[in-house]
């Protein structure tokens, strides 16, 4: 039985792979384009000004691969390796989850589970550290920014698991519907003061002027920025709708359309 729905997880996981690629590389590639093209000419004039002030230029590094590699093979082999994993990370947390959540049947738990992979792994860590096009950040920072990235991702994962638990234990006393409130509460409480504790990056290039003061090379248009992380989270919000409606009916085929139980301790000690 696990081995089939770890499989159906991660099927349903390449398939949403596939689509968010597609959708990437429809609206978010052709704005990479445009930083790749801010980020070649912002060098080139920042080249320039470390001339004219005598400083030593160093050499720009060639890519190893074409953009057009990259915007086809590379984005469309990583998307589809990510969402394979997500998919078979999230066929493991629906074992978990399978009974021991209430009453659900197998395919609402699928979408409900997927919608809350969506919120944990990637939206509430990208409130805090948003998703960056090439360009914006710097090179010094990329060690520290991915520890704090992890350290959301981590903790957003720990605290939904911990409201969870939560929920379940005032659920007989403040029934379903008030408990999923508190817990929720608690989730979003404990998520803002984590936010607040950590450190933020603001690293959009400025404008470049010289010495006299004249505006050399404009600054990062705020309008790309935008619609890149939003079109980021419109990727990510497609990769988990993908993983759960396509995950849902297979399990609903596999488990039946009646609320699953949890099997009791001994039975699945004898198991």
């Amino acid at each position: 039985m696990e081995k089939r729905i770890i499989l159906r997880g991660a099927l349903a996981g390449a398939i949403a792979g596939l689509v968010a690629f597609v959708f990437a590389r429809i609206f978010a590639e052709p704005l990479i384009g445009e930083a790749v093209d801010y980020e070649s000419g912002r060098d080139g004039a920042q080249h320039a000004l470390d001339e004219a002030a005598g400083m030593a230029v160093g050499e720009h590094d060639h890519e190893l691969f074409s953009r057009a590699i990259q915007a086809n093979v590379g984005i469309g082999v990583g998307m589809i390796l990510f969402g394979l994993a997500m998919g078979a990370m999230f066929a493991v947390a629906y074992m978990v989850c399978l009974g021991r959540v209430g009453n659900l049947r197998p395919r609402s738990l699928a979408v409900l589970l997927a919608g809350a992979g969506f919120l944990t792994l990637y939206f509430v860590p990208f409130l805090k550290y948003p998703a960056e096009p090439p360009s914006v950040g710097q090179e010094d920072t990329i060690g520290q920014r991915s520890a704090y990235y992890l350290i959301m991702v981590l903790a957003s994962v720990l605290f939904m698991i911990l409201a969870g638990i939560l929920g379940q234990r005032l659920r007989h006393r403040f029934g379903t519907w008030n408990a999923s409130l508190l817990a929720g509460g608690a989730f979003i409480v404990a998520v803002g003061v984590l936010m607040a504790l950590l450190p933020g990056f603001d690293e959009t290039p400025q404008a470049l002027k010289n010495e006299a003061g004249s505006l050399v090379f404009p600054g990062f248009d705020a309008d790309l920025l935008f619609h890149f992380r939003l079109y980021s989270v419109g990727a990510q919000l497609v990769l988990w709708a993908v993983i759960g409606l396509v995950f849902a009916p297979l399990a609903e085929r596999l488990l039946g359309n009646r609320p699953v139980h949890a099997a009791p301790a001994r039975e699945t000690a004898a198991a």
